[in-house]
């Protein structure tokens, strides 16, 4: 609020006699009384507009703002007010794709897998069947114990781009998994150099607890990319 100055006039009084001097009297008691008619005024104007602050509404919520909130809420761990805050964006703005794509993510994440696969389902009407999409929506079904639907949906995603990359990883990936080798090494291969299709099929078997096929994974990965020090690390480990 802008406040405004009042500027006093000074007012030269000459005393030559008794006249002028009650003139002079007069003029500032007409000053005074102005002065006091401005501060009066000010203080009322003052308090219209302080009322007018106090009764003021918050700005509405938007998507963006709620979504803003979801994304501080999921990076604290609050799931649920994370899952919250991402629906309240959806009510606001049905097409909102960051709260779609982060509301999924969060229900694969705290195992709600019904609610992840529909989230996904959505999330690839919005995007016209984008590759990414089918991706995510693969590693619910994967998730949720459903490999049928999930290599299904990670084939959609590389009719639509066979070069993307993280629908050819993680298939690869699933694959090996299920023992199927060469199948995972030709999608891991498409998209990664060969060191580092050594290294991921050595992860997998790591955790299967194949530990002598992890170890000649990560062997022939640091044959093929001696700087390769993650897979030195864990052949180090498996000692």
């Amino acid at each position: 609020m802008m406040h405004r100055r009042t500027t006093t006039r000074m007012i030269a009084c000459l005393v030559v006699s008794f006249a002028v001097a009650g003139g002079c009297d007069k003029n500032k008691q007409a000053q005074s009384q102005h002065d006091r008619e401005v501060a009066q005024r000010q203080k009322g104007e003052a308090k219209a507009n302080s009322d007018k602050f106090e009764s003021s509404e918050d700005p509405p919520f938007t998507a963006e703002t709620r979504f803003a909130a979801g994304q501080l809420a999921e990076s604290q761990r609050q799931f649920d007010n994370a899952i919250s805050q991402y629906r309240e964006a959806l009510k606001l703005n049905p097409k909102h794709l960051d709260s779609t794509f982060r509301l999924g993510a969060v229900y694969v994440q705290t195992k709600r897998y019904d609610e992840a696969i529909a989230t996904w389902q959505r999330y690839l009407k919005l995007t016209n069947n984008s590759p990414q999409g089918y991706n995510n929506l693969a590693l619910a079904y994967e998730a949720a114990g459903r490999p049928r639907e999930a290599e299904q949906a990670y084939q959609a995603a590389l009719a639509r781009d066979p070069n993307h990359q993280a629908a050819r990883v993680n298939y690869g990936l699933m694959l090996a998994r299920r023992n199927d080798f060469d199948g995972a090494t030709k999608h891991l291969s498409a998209v990664l150099p060969p060191a580092a299709v050594h290294y991921n099929l050595g992860s997998v078997c790591e955790q299967q607890g194949r530990t002598e096929d992890a170890k000649a994974y990560y062997r022939k990965a640091l044959e093929l990319d001696p700087k390769l020090r993650d897979a030195r690390a864990r052949l180090s480990v498996l000692k």
